[in-house]
C-alpha cells in the first residue's frame, strides 16, 4: 500500500494525555482529538487516522463514578469515523509502601492505592510500526511525552524513511524524543484543548445519544 506523503496518522497515549494536560480541567475532558490534531498539524490538516490507546479504569473510593464518565467519553469517541480505540489493562491494588520520612513515633509504611496501566506502550509501538510498514501514511504523529516510545519512532524515521511528529501534552519535553529531531515537536496548550471539545450531546449509531458528564461541564 502506498499513500500520499502529506497524510498523518496520529497515535494517542490516552493516559499520558490525561495526566499531562486534562487532569484538573473538567471543562477540557470532553475532548475531540480529531479537532485538536487539526489545530496542531502542519497546514491545519485533518488526520486521516487516529488510534486512541487507553484502558478501562476502575472505581476509586474518592471517585466511584469515574468508570461511567469514561464509558460515556469512549462511546462518544467511537462515533468519530477517524478514530479507533485500542484497550490495554488497568490494574489497581492496595500495597503497603515505605514512607520517605516516617514520623518518629509512627509507622514506617502506609497503605496506598496503586494504579498501573499495562500493554499500552507495546500496543502503540506495534500499531505505529505496522502502519509504517504498510506505508499507511506520510507522517506518524505521537501524542505522548513517553521516552519509552523513542525506539519505534527512530525505526520509523531512520529505517522506514517516514516522517515523524510529536504533540506533547506535558509541561516538560522529553529530551530523548526531542533528540530524534522530528519534523515538528509541538506542545499541546490548554487553549487548544479547551477549544477542541465535542458537542455536549453526541449522536451515536442508530440514533442513540451520549451526553457530556455533568461534572465535565
Amino acid at each position: 500500500m502506498t499513500t500520499s506523503t502529506n497524510t498523518f496518522n496520529v497515535y494517542i497515549d490516552g493516559f499520558n494525555l490525561y495526566y499531562g494536560r486534562l487532569k484538573g480541567h473538567a471543562e477540557c475532558k470532553w475532548l475531540d482529538p480529531v479537532e485538536l490534531c487539526r489545530k496542531l498539524l502542519p497546514g491545519g490538516q485533518k488526520p486521516q487516522r487516529v488510534r486512541y490507546f487507553t484502558a478501562r479504569i476502575k472505581p476509586r473510593p474518592d471517585d466511584p463514578d469515574g468508570p461511567q464518565r469514561q464509558d460515556a467519553y469512549l462511546r462518544a469517541l467511537a462515533s468519530l469515523p477517524e478514530i479507533t480505540i485500542h484497550y490495554g489493562t488497568f490494574l489497581q491494588s492496595t500495597p503497603r509502601m515505605r514512607l520517605a520520612e516516617p514520623p518518629p513515633d509512627g509507622p514506617n509504611t502506609v497503605k496506598v492505592i496503586k494504579t498501573e496501566e499495562k500493554a499500552t506502550d507495546v500496543q502503540i509501538a506495534s500499531h505505529m510500526l505496522m502502519d509504517a510498514f504498510r506505508r499507511d501514511c506520510g507522517t506518524v504523529v505521537l501524542v505522548s511525552n513517553d521516552s519509552d516510545l523513542r525506539e519505534p519512532l527512530r525505526m520509523i524515521k531512520e529505517d522506514l524513511d517516514l516522517s515523524i511528529g510529536i504533540l506533547n501534552p506535558c509541561d516538560r519535553q522529553s529530551r530523548s524524543l526531542a533528540g530524534l529531531h522530528p519534523a515538528f515537536h509541538k506542545p499541546i496548550r490548554h487553549g487548544a484543548v479547551r477549544d477542541s471539545q465535542l458537542p455536549d450531546t453526541v449522536t451515536l449509531g442508530g440514533g442513540a445519544e451520549v451526553k457530556r458528564p455533568q461534572r465535565w461541564r
